[in-house]
């Protein structure tokens, strides 16, 4: 009887075993794959997550390393059904990326309600690690905070102290209006007004025109991809740069310079996180992904899916699991980051990566030494200043461990 209940207790043990060795680390990547966003992030994000998980022989604690994606088409309700499938059905462990942030703020939700985690490169509304912040999100990359202080606070400080913005119609280009407004006002400078788009307009002549009828020196642009190049491109045919008005991109990526080309790009500013030849460290690894993606160098958002996948696989090396979200983001907060694409920095306790921004200016055409040689480096903004202070961001983490 001893016997038969050994060999009970065995054969109820072995597949238990095996589940535990069969155990898989599932990252996805969940971004624009087909629209105005895929050049910034799309597929040039999987392959940079994919790298950081070659970085680790493709296995972290015993357990290999499995990376998807799937398209979220810039709506909250399909990126917010992909991510709960993923979570319940899938055994999707953490979730990277996400530009839009409508669909990010959904996101982070869903991820806390799920214990899992959430590491955001491509959305941009500071409220991440302000009122939405979650113990189970990191903000890598850039938030509306450090764009509105890096371009807005050296455009007024040059000059252009009256502005009017052109805004795209959701929680992103919301942010960036609210977080650069107050930068403008903060410095002796007025806003005029400013007119919303839709998400990947058609056509900006009215908003364009609206926006060159207020006389504003600054017409700010907060929008991105796809919508910033476009009003771009509308503002050279309206003549309105050539008539005195100036336009700050407010997010503007690599992979905008490189749709414009630098005749209509030159002399634009624009703050960033990365830049692929800022130095020797960013010159190797961006190396490595332009081999791997078309020859195209990386963008922010792409260099920060690398470097928070990295981080992320460290912590739950450090922890020997990936099974409780908020242990695994606890740990990448106490773990100091170190990556050949941002340096070393930390992530503070409202989820936000910490680590220094940089002003550019785009180069013009006979500066260029070649493709993707665009930007000039006109000031670092240390990593202690380049985002919100941690107590001004109202993240209830922070507000309840100060009681």
């Amino acid at each position: 009887m001893r016997i038969a209940s050994r060999l009970l207790a065995l054969v109820v043990a072995l597949p238990v075993v095996a589940l535990a060795q069969g155990k898989t680390i599932k990252i996805g990547v969940l971004n624009d794959q087909s629209g105005l966003y895929a050049d910034l992030g799309g597929q040039g994000s999987v392959t940079a997550a994919k790298m950081a998980a070659e970085e680790f022989g493709n296995k972290v604690a015993g357990m290999p390393i499995e990376i998807v994606f799937a398209d979220h088409q810039n709506k909250p309700d399909i990126g917010s059904s992909i991510a709960t499938k993923w979570y319940d059905v899938d055994g999707v462990d953490a979730i990277v990326d996400v530009p839009n942030s409508g669909v990010a703020l959904a996101i982070a939700k869903i991820t806390a309600d799920k214990n899992k985690v959430f590491i955001d490169s491509g959305a941009a509304t500071s409220d991440l690690t302000g009122k939405a912040c979650t113990p189970n999100t990191v903000h890598w990359t850039y938030d509306t905070w450090s764009l509105a202080n890096g371009t807005g606070k050296e455009v007024v400080k040059a000059g252009g102290d009256t502005w009017f913005f052109l805004v795209a119609d959701y929680a992103f280009g919301k942010a960036l209006e609210r977080d650069t407004s107050a930068v403008v006002t903060a410095n002796g400078g007025k806003v005029l007004g400013s007119v919303s788009h839709p998400l990947n307009a058609s056509d900006f002549s009215s908003f364009l025109l609206q926006a060159q009828s207020s006389k504003a020196k600054i017409i700010g642009l907060a929008n991105a991809g796809g919508d910033t190049i476009n009003s771009i491109k509308a503002a050279s045919e309206f003549g309105i740069v050539q008539g005195g008005q100036k336009l700050a991109g407010l997010l503007v990526f690599i992979t905008d310079v490189h749709a414009l080309g630098l005749k209509a790009a030159n002399g634009l500013q624009l703050t960033s996180a990365f830049y692929w030849d800022r130095d020797d460290k960013t010159r190797a690894w961006s190396k490595k992904f332009a081999a791997r993606f078309n020859g195209r160098e990386p963008s922010m958002v792409q260099a920060g899916v690398y470097a928070g996948v990295m981080h992320y696989l460290k912590a739950v090396q450090a922890l020997k699991s990936k099974d409780d979200g908020k242990a695994v983001v606890a740990k990448m907060k106490a773990l100091p980051t170190d990556d050949p694409a941002f340096g070393k920095g930390t992530i503070r306790a409202d989820g936000r990566k910490i680590h220094p921004m940089y002003l550019y200016e785009v180069k013009k055409p006979a500066e260029s030494k070649g493709p993707w040689d665009y930007y000039k480096q006109i000031k670092e903004i240390p990593a202690d200043q380049a985002f919100r202070p941690l107590d001004k961001g109202e993240c209830p983490l922070v507000t309840a461990a100060k009681k």
